[in-house]
């Protein structure tokens, strides 16, 4: 529907984006006998949403509402409200009665049985389709005396009783996420914090780390020490992908979530190639791995204990010459073989652009809204949901999860119009 030059319109709610938590929220306000408004800058609602778990839509985590605060990096606490009112179990319950089946996988992570982000959005669009939705940009937010007024687009002004801001982060631009929430909470007085990505890949100073590029490692160990502190700062175990800057995948996207002092080479990335076997069985099969090769060279050897793509990689870092024969490795060499592949390391040195992050770390700052409402404490009929607050969690559904537990708050407390 496209916008109208003729009077002013009054809604009950006004909500600026169509994502997760805009939907959510939208369709909540209408069954609680609402008008509701919905402005977006995207043809399809939703556009994040239905590329998110590439492309499957990792859509909650099957878990406790205490396992969600766990996971939550930046300012937990906020969400104890948000999530006793709408729950991991109700999301889940929510969307099999809007006839979406789902599934739990590895991790808990819950999907669309049909693999289909499409789904998800669409039942989320079918269950606000009572709202009015206007495909133009907001150019301002505006209140009168500390309380909420409406907002105006370049030729048009429409006022609400209440003004939802679910513009989501700064990342993934190309889906609208353009940072326009901050620039309306900051024009009505509300601090923005630093903005940074978020599950985002890292790239890495390593020479050697593009030469594995493309391999993806199942089942590693991997951890994240700060160097400044001496203090290991993050430990996981899962999948991890070598690229041609550096490492990605899921572990290293939820490990990015705790580098928010980021600085050159002040982290170091270690990865357990074989965590299930302590140093002495892994001593033993790789003895038995050179006795079957014993005449062959060393870079010829490896094939049953590594993939292709980082045999001589690993050799390389471990100070062998790969032409060594297998029956000529010492003790020594073992040794030196045995420490790379229990930690082998990669020097972070940035993250990706924020535009390849999954989500922002930073936003509307938590202190100056409530947490029992989702409203701000200083403008009246203002209220914010997702991932425009400055809170933010790892990979696993999570974050989801609380775009749409805020928003079901929000939804809640919104004002009947007079």
């Amino acid at each position: 529907m496209t916008e109208r030059n003729n009077k002013n319109e009054n809604y009950d709610v006004i909500i600026i984006g169509a994502g997760a938590a805009g939907l959510m929220a939208a369709g909540s306000a209408l069954e609680r006998g609402m008008s509701v408004l919905m402005f977006d800058k995207n043809e399809k609602l939703g556009r994040k949403l239905r590329i998110t778990g590439k492309g499957r839509c990792n859509v909650t985590n099957n878990c406790t509402k205490e396992t969600v605060i766990a996971s939550t990096v930046s300012n937990p606490r906020f969400l104890y409200s948000a999530l006793n009112f709408f729950s991991p179990e109700d999301t889940m319950n929510f969307f099999e009665n809007l006839g979406v089946p789902l599934k739990t996988e590895r991790g808990n992570r819950v999907f669309p049985v049909s693999d289909k982000a499409d789904d998800i959005a669409e039942a989320l669009v079918n269950y606000c389709s009572g709202a009015k939705i206007v495909r133009n940009t907001v150019k301002e937010v505006f209140a009168e005396n500390g309380e909420i007024k409406g907002v105006k687009t370049e030729n048009k002004t429409y006022y609400g009783k209440n003004v939802l801001i679910a513009t989501g982060g700064a990342s993934y631009k190309a889906t609208g996420s353009t940072g326009d929430g901050y620039k309306f909470a900051e024009s009505l007085g509300h601090e923005v914090t630093k903005l940074s990505p978020s599950l985002v890949a890292l790239s890495c100073s390593d020479k050697d780390i593009p030469l594995a590029q493309g391999l993806s490692l199942r089942n590693i160990g991997f951890k994240i020490t700060d160097k400044v502190k001496n203090k290991v700062i993050y430990e996981d175990f899962g999948e991890l992908l070598f690229t041609h800057f550096g490492i990605s995948g899921p572990v290293v996207l939820s490990g990015s979530a705790h580098l928010k002092d980021m600085e050159k080479n002040r982290f170091t990335a270690s990865i357990d190639l074989k965590p299930a076997l302590d140093k002495e069985k892994l001593d033993q099969r790789l003895l038995r791995d050179l006795n079957e090769n014993k005449n062959r060279d060393l870079v010829n050897s490896l094939q049953a204990l590594l993939p292709q793509k980082l045999i001589e990689v690993v050799i390389e870092r471990s100070g062998i010459d790969g032409r060594t024969k297998c029956n000529s490795i010492t003790k020594k060499q073992r040794e030196a073989l045995l420490s790379v592949l229990k930690n082998f390391t990669a020097e972070i040195v940035d993250f990706r652009s924020l535009n390849e992050a999954i989500v922002t770390r930073g936003g509307v700052a938590v202190k100056e809204i409530n947490p029992k409402t989702m409203e701000s404490k200083l403008i009246k009929g203002l209220f914010f949901a997702g991932e425009v607050i400055d809170v933010d969690a790892y990979t696993g559904g999570f974050n989801l999860q609380i775009a749409f537990s805020t928003a079901k708050l929000a939804a809640e407390n919104f004002y009947y119009g007079e």
